[in-house]
């Protein structure tokens, strides 16, 4: 560890302009070049796949050149590698072999590459088929470490001893915090989460005084002996092992569990630890002796009793086991709640380091996270609930536990991985270990032994599959349906019903998939919508939203969960205690604005607020927008849907606080409010407040905001449409008063002039002109030079002034306007659009230092796929739908999506997805 980290000379800087070589080069045409990427996937991982002192032999033993991607919060400086003689540098497009730790986003894949990661394909996920697709369609050739063995089938790179080294000092941290909710202390009070200590030696250290405490002072008696059970042989146990043998602790063999229990005269100045394997607690169904070979090509002949013999007896498991379908299960629900019924279960503490949800203990339904790492389930009731408080079993699993120890791990994982890269750096991808690690060749092509996997790259190569099972109704067909359809129907257990009062558009979602039916639509005919609600298991309405509360009363009545994007107001806030009451989920909110911004903005207060800090300041801006190149009309903007909600969204007064001071803007006048929003030099952007930000105070929990310098969130447009929109609402196009003149016959000029309080239509421009003027004028919005001519140029380009444009006959002026711009304003073939969100927050470090944190996501739409906006609105909406079907939303009322457990696996389906934010710090 200390060796990757020291170096002794400085070695020159190389320029990043060296010859570029194919992935198939010999060693004898010179080394190929290596890049090392850095690591996104999550704020925590810091760990590196290659040490500065394995690229320094890289540079001296074979003058190769190595790339690395800057990275701030990487465990190893970018300085060492720069010493080492590597070039630090954003762009590694020039490489041939890229490697990393965890998995690369799919929009990062660089074409005709070799990558090395841990990609989770090869075993057939789902989840990642999406990847293995995207690596295939860009001709990459994958090596994964999880496969690189030796000839006897051992593995030569991995992380598992690290995950056993955390597992077991986070779990120790639960079960002295589990003690302490149950009103007693004890000396594991001292045991810190595992990040918190410099080195294992530090933990180790630490936990050797632990046991001093124990020896001196004892554990509560009222717990009975402290009894700690591991499952397995493998590494992740020795890992945990090596920790555990840190305390003052006796071993004891699984048969004597019981006795152990049940003896009085125990001693409580120790830990009893068992170690469990397969024989164990694995019996014939038929009788006669365990027999490893066919247990593992049988395992349907055998039954577990873990139940019986072991779990009875245990105050801490910690869990090191693989598990697979085919394998039963060491404890099940039923059997736990039994345990608890008769008054048997002692167990305070579940550690499962292996971390298969649902898996060996069929009740730790989700995998926690180093922010949250403990919640607890109460095996009678079969809740679960965030935290340690409540009662029932604490559960750790973490998935990423290594993490925690990332320059150890990292410096033991180069070690391991340094003969493999030097082999592929000189061109030698035929040795037996890197052939056997491959999953694609040089041409993107899955390698024979991987051949099985195209079936699962074909029915799932378009994105993460879903595992919930159960029944969900769409209300609704529009254009950011799609997304949602797709994404849930990846699950051959899932079905979705798409309700909608457009048979057409219903049909042509659905596509004919059997999965997929229609059904039609009345949202006022309560006994056919009841009847709907009550067949499926999850709704997700996309209706109006002023229809979401009735949808929201049939769910009550049908006890079903819900799932809207809309803005929660008062009237869906009145069904929170009848919803918790029922154990029922409404999420609302979870789109893109509001919705992919509360994921984002409620992840770096939290981050934030882990380390210390303050917010003292939150902008959020949010717009979505044509691409630059289909701007080109007077708005600058375009719609694919009805446009009556963005008109009437200019019409809503909005509250804020700016430098200190609240303001409050009247509806009327919300136009007059933009300002220039500069995100990046390339984007033409201004901006105007969206409706009333304090609102979300409570929501991000910032209390009253007193400490606050800003408070504001606002939309997005191009410059020059607020000018044209204020002109627009004052010569009183977004009026929406019912009228009976606006019928066939009538032209756009008579509208038009009947607005401006003309008799007649004028003749000439000139006319049109004054008229117009004088509408504007006493708005005292005419005075900017110029401002008049554009209006004019708008007027015309629309054709509101001509005679020959026909009004559509609508019932307000609103109407027939909105009809007129949807005819107008769309894109054409081959156009796309796109989606802008910029959070910009202020905060204060405890030192009294300050930073600007800055997060920012651009994307655009596939014109021959998704819209940005569908994307961004309805894959949101089919996560929560996907973690409610899956038992993972574990919140229930009427809520919104700013808990930890929702916003980070979200975030992270979402950056598989392509939605990806760029954070910076200032």
């Amino acid at each position: 560890m200390i060796a990757a980290l020291r170096h002794v000379r400085h070695a020159p800087l190389r320029t990043a302009s060296f010859t570029r070589y194919s992935s198939n080069i010999t060693a004898s045409h010179g080394p190929l070049t290596l890049a090392i990427r850095r690591e996104d996937k999550n704020r925590w991982e810091r760990r590196v796949p290659l040490t500065p002192e394995h690229v320094e032999r890289l540079v001296d033993e074979l003058g190769a050149n190595v790339l690395v991607q800057p990275s701030m919060k990487r465990v190893i400086p970018d300085e060492k590698y720069k010493e080492a003689g590597a070039v630090v540098q954003e762009d590694i497009s020039s490489a041939d072999i890229i490697i990393g730790v965890k998995e690369v986003p799919i929009a990062d894949l660089v074409r005709d590459k070799t990558y090395m990661f841990f990609s989770h394909t090869y075993k057939g996920q789902r989840y990642n088929m999406p990847l293995l697709k995207s690596i295939m369609d860009k001709k990459i050739r994958l090596v994964d470490y999880e496969l690189m063995k030796d000839d006897t089938g051992k593995r030569l790179v991995q992380f598992s001893r690290f995950a056993g080294y955390a597992g077991m000092m986070d779990g120790l941290n639960g079960l002295g915090h589990k003690l302490l909710a149950q009103g007693y202390g004890s000396p594991f009070m001292a045991c810190g989460m595992t990040y918190m200590y410099r080195c294992l030696a530090d933990a180790r250290l630490d936990l050797v005084r632990t046991g001093q405490v124990i020896m001196d002072d004892g554990l509560p008696r009222e717990f009975g002996p402290m009894i700690f059970v591991f499952t397995g042989k493998g590494n992740v146990t020795k890992g945990a092992l090596h920790v555990f043998k840190c305390l003052p602790h006796e071993w004891v063999k699984p048969e004597d569990l019981k006795a152990l229990v049940e003896n009085k005269n125990y001693d409580n100045r120790k830990v009893y630890g068992c170690q469990v394997d397969m024989a164990d607690y694995l019996v014939r169904k038929k009788g006669g002796r365990f027999n490893r070979s066919e247990y593992l090509t049988n395992p349907e002949q055998y039954d577990s009793i873990f139940h019986e013999k072991i779990a009875p007896y245990a105050t801490m498991i910690v869990n090191g086991i693989f598990w697979d379908e085919k394998f039963p299960r060491l404890l099940t629900k039923a059997q736990i709640k039994k345990l608890a019924l008769e008054d048997r279960l002692r167990l305070l503490q579940l550690a499962d380091i292996s971390c298969d949800i649902g898996g060996s203990f069929e009740f730790m339904s989700h995998s926690s996270t180093i922010d949250a790492p403990f919640f607890s389930y109460e095996p009678i009731s079969g809740k679960t609930h965030d935290g340690i408080e409540a009662k029932g079993v604490t559960i750790m699993s973490i998935d990423n536990l290594p993490t925690e120890m990332p320059l150890e791990a990292s410096a033991y994982f180069s070690d391991a991985l340094y003969k493999q890269v030097k082999r592929m750096v000189q061109g030698n991808f035929d040795h037996p270990v890197i052939q056997g690690a491959m999953i694609t060749d040089e041409n993107g092509k899955l390698v024979k032994r991987h051949e099985g996997l195209s079936e699962l790259v074909k029915q799932y190569g378009q994105g993460a599959t879903v595992t919930g099972h159960g029944k969900v109704l769409l209300l609704g067909s529009g254009y950011v349906s799609a997304p949602l359809v797709d994404y849930l129907l990846r699950s051959t257990h899932t079905s979705v019903t798409i309700a909608s009062n457009s048979a057409a558009e219903a049909k042509a979602l659905s596509g004919g998939r059997p999965q997929a039916p229609t059904a039609h639509l009345d949202v006022s005919d309560a006994k056919s919508l009841s009847k709907l609600v009550s067949d499926h298991d999850v709704v997700v309405s996309f209706v109006p939203a002023t229809l979401h509360t009735t949808v929201a009363q049939h769910c009550i009545d049908a006890k079903k969960h819900l799932v809207t994007a809309s803005y929660l107001n008062p009237a869906m806030k009145a069904f929170d205690s009848r919803a918790k009451q029922l154990g029922l989920t409404f999420i609302n909110e979870i789109g893109l604005d509001p919705g992919i911004d509360h994921l984002t903005a409620m992840k770096a207060f939290d981050e934030v607020k882990a380390k210390g800090g303050k917010i003292t300041s939150f902008v959020s801006w949010c717009g979505g927008l044509p691409a630059p190149e289909a701007s080109n009309n007077p708005l600058g903007y375009k719609f694919s849907w009805s446009p009556r909600g963005v008109l009437l969204a200019g019409l809503n007064s909005a509250v804020f606080k700016r430098d200190g001071k609240i303001h409050t803007i009247p509806g009327e006048d919300l136009m007059r409010s933009s300002v220039d929003v500069p995100i990046y030099p390339g984007f033409a952007l201004e901006g105007l407040p969206n409706r009333d930000s304090l609102g979300y105070l409570e929501t991000y929990n910032l209390g009253t905001g007193e400490g606050l310098q800003n408070m504001f969130r606002g939309t997005l447009r191009y410059k020059g449409y607020t000018e044209m929109m204020g002109a627009f609402t004052e010569l009183g196009l977004l009026d929406t008063k019912i009228r009976s003149d606006i019928k066939t016959g009538m032209s756009w000029a008579d509208l038009t002039a009947s607005l401006l309080g003309l008799k007649k239509v004028p003749q000439t421009q000139s006319e049109w002109t004054v008229a117009v003027g004088k509408t504007l004028r006493p708005y005292k919005l005419a005075d900017e030079s110029g401002r008049l001519d554009r209006v004019m140029a708008s007027l015309n380009w629309l054709k509101m002034l001509s005679t020959d444009h026909a009004v559509q006959p609508s019932p307000s002026v609103l109407d027939a306007f909105c009809a007129l711009l949807q005819s107008k304003l769309v894109y054409a073939e081959n156009e796309r659009d796109l989606v802008v969100m910029h959070h910009v927050f202020g905060v204060e470090w405890a030192n009294g230092s300050t930073n600007e944190l800055t997060s920012t996501l651009i994307a655009y739409g596939d014109p021959n796929g998704y819209s940005a906006m569908a994307k961004t609105v309805g894959l949101p909406a089919a996560m929560a739908t996907e973690m409610i079907l899956e038992g993972t939303m574990r919140h229930t009322g009427v809520i919104a999506p700013v808990y930890a457990d929702i916003y980070e696996p979200m975030l992270e389906k979402l950056e598989r997805e392509g939605v990806k934010f760029v954070e910076e710090m200032r």
